[in-house]
């Protein structure tokens, strides 16, 4: 009772938009009809004592149970069948467990089978041959379905299979999948949504982060800011100690402290562009929408589990395991909102403002300039080349190659030479500066002192 009341209000107070909420998981109603599933159960003397015993693969009881959810023949909606194995011996069921409401259903069940079905689709089996119910159910490769029931039939015992006409059960299950589908539907119509909201921003960003001659230009802030949102790790994390998925709440957590460091460094507060403002307000907006999907997905998926957790303790049919896979969800019960929307956020937005950890030197963690690009096709920076020359080693630093001995002035990429200059100003100069400082120690000595050029 107390989950059904914390689940309606987090609803209403949580600010979810009123479409998403006629879409939630209706856990009262789900709950009202298990408690017509449980009644029918025991109206025919199957109490969850009952039930448990007779599920239980480790006892040799005369009576044995399956409970399975199968696809119907015409569609992907689940169909819960239940089927009996019971030891009849002269019309009686041979199980002292049995209560004697559920013992008259199933002899009542068997009588009617021997009026209705042939002779001839009967096979006798003798029952001194060692045969058990539960042998039999455990060896059955394909179990009936439909009206089709197997009869065995000995001069004086006989093996019924009968399944058991349930109506609230199906019911159950059929709401149960019904909105299980629908949020599937309402997660990909949102993730859609988002997709074409990254894009229109990508391509906003990727104006006001243009390089510029005249300093109009954001990209150093908006990498700044990008910097933080990748060490962030809102959404996933990628540490050895702590990776995958993000809750809700971490998410939350990890998006306050993003924000409080772009607002600590004056990042928004400084931007040259009144279109990177609008930008940024844009981007955490995104990210902010992108929370309240995987609170709303959180909140259903708990409330299915919860559900069929509970249909298990009334009823100890053990739907809880195998409903999730039965009804094979591409949404709510299977995977993550927020990894489709990140992939899009990291390919068409983030990439968009080049970052200095991908054009670092692998030896010494400097901006690659200028870029050699040996025969491997790794890049270093030319000094760290030139060192290792020196030294008269031929290996790659990374996958140990001989082509460093062979590296030439062809080597140089060009190409990314100019692309370094054009986003990555400021470092270039500094990792510019620090190859004059050690070239002119090399050349006059550790007293050397670098000096500026001057205009005369």
């Amino acid at each position: 009772m107390k989950f059904a009341h914390d689940f309606k209000d987090t609803l209403a107070s949580q600010g979810f938009p009123p479409h998403w909420v006629r879409q939630a998981i209706p856990y009262g109603q789900l709950k009202k009809c298990l408690k017509k599933v449980q009644r029918e159960l025991q109206d025919l003397g199957l109490d969850p004592d009952t039930l448990r015993a007779l599920l239980d693969h480790n006892t040799t009881s005369p009576v044995a149970l399956r409970y399975k959810l199968k696809p119907a023949a015409d569609s992907n909606v689940v169909r819960p069948q239940l089927t009996v194995y019971v030891h009849m011996q002269d019309g009686i069921a041979v199980d002292a467990s049995l209560t004697p409401t559920s013992r008259r259903f199933f002899e009542k069940i068997a009588a009617e089978l021997s009026l209705n079905r042939p002779l001839a689709e009967t096979q006798a089996v003798n029952a001194d041959a060692g045969w058990t119910p539960r042998d039999k159910m455990l060896d059955t490769s394909s179990p009936p379905s439909g009206e089709t029931v197997a009869r065995l039939v000995d001069s004086r015992s006989s093996c019924e299979t009968i399944e058991v006409p349930l109506v609230f059960d199906s019911e159950f299950f059929d709401l149960l999948q019904s909105d299980v589908t629908n949020l599937d539907a309402l997660q990909a119509e949102e993730e859609e949504k988002m997709t074409a909201e990254i894009v229109e921003l990508g391509k906003e960003v990727s104006l006001v982060s243009r390089p510029s001659r005249f300093s109009k230009s954001d990209l150093a802030r908006w990498r700044c800011i990008f910097e933080l949102y990748l060490d962030a790790e809102v959404f996933f994390a990628t540490h050895e100690r702590d990776h995958g998925a993000r809750s809700s709440q971490r998410a939350l957590n990890q998006l306050q402290w993003f924000q409080s460091e772009v607002e600590k460094r004056h990042l928004a507060r400084d931007f040259k562009l009144h279109e990177s403002k609008a930008a940024f307000s844009r981007f955490l907006n995104l990210n902010m929408g992108l929370l309240k999907n995987l609170q709303f997905q959180e909140l259903n998926k708990l409330a299915v589990v919860k559900i069929l957790k509970k249909f298990d303790k009334r009823t100890c049919l053990g739907v809880s395991q195998t409903f999730p896979l039965a009804i094979r969800s591409e949404g709510v019960l299977s995977r993550d909102v927020a990894k489709g929307v990140c992939a899009h956020m990291s390919q068409e937005l983030v990439s968009v403002v080049p970052q200095l950890n991908d054009y670092l030197c692998p030896v010494c963690f400097a901006v690659a300039y200028r870029p050699v690009r040996l025969n491997c096709q790794h890049v270093f920076c030319i000094r760290c080349i030139v060192k290792i020359q020196r030294r008269q080693e031929n290996s790659c630093p990374l996958c140990r190659a001989d082509v460093v001995r062979n590296a030439s002035a062809d080597n140089l990429d060009v190409q990314l030479e100019k692309y370094m200059k054009k986003y990555f100003p400021k470092e270039v100069k500094e990792k510019r500066r620090a190859n004059e400082i050690e070239r002119g120690i090399e050349d006059y000595g550790p007293g050397y002192t670098h000096q500026e050029c001057l205009l005369m």
